[in-house]
This record gives structure tokens, C-alpha cells and sequence, in this order.
């Protein structure tokens, strides 16, 4: 009974966290946000742009490393 009463209590707080990281986000950050409020966190962030689907990752390489990159690339064409 118990584990069915704290698995309903971190419930929004792990569906917010699951789906911020789906969508780019950090998960601890959404996942501590739910505490203050619970429900509303999960409407912000189906509202929020997503930001994985933009790079196709979480991160963007910086512009010296992006830059020597293509440099090496061309070197080896």
C-alpha cells in the first residue's frame, strides 16, 4: 500500500523529468520544478519548444571545433 501511494506521489514529477529529457531538456531541473508544482510543469512543458529535433542531439559543437572539423574534412577530400 505504501509503495502504491509514493509511486502516485512522484508520478508528475517523474513524467515531467521523462519528458523534458525526451524533449531536450534536463531532467532534474523539470524533475524538482514538479514539486513546486506538480501538474502545471507537465502543461509548460508540452507547450515548450522542443529542442531535440532541431540538432538532432542535445548539444551543438562549438564553432572552433565545428570549423576545424570541416577543415579536416577538406584537407582529406
Amino acid at each position: 500500500m505504501e509503495a502504491l501511494l509514493f509511486g502516485l506521489i512522484f508520478f508528475p514529477q517523474t513524467a515531467a523529468g521523462v519528458l523534458a529529457k525526451s524533449r531536450g531538456y534536463s531532467f532534474w531541473f523539470w524533475f524538482f520544478i514538479s514539486f513546486l508544482i506538480p501538474i502545471i510543469s507537465l502543461f509548460i512543458l508540452l507547450r515548450m519548444e522542443d529542442k531535440s529535433e532541431d540538432k538532432g542531439t542535445s548539444y551543438q559543437l562549438a564553432d572552433h571545433v565545428r570549423n576545424r572539423d570541416q577543415q579536416l574534412a577538406d584537407k582529406q577530400d
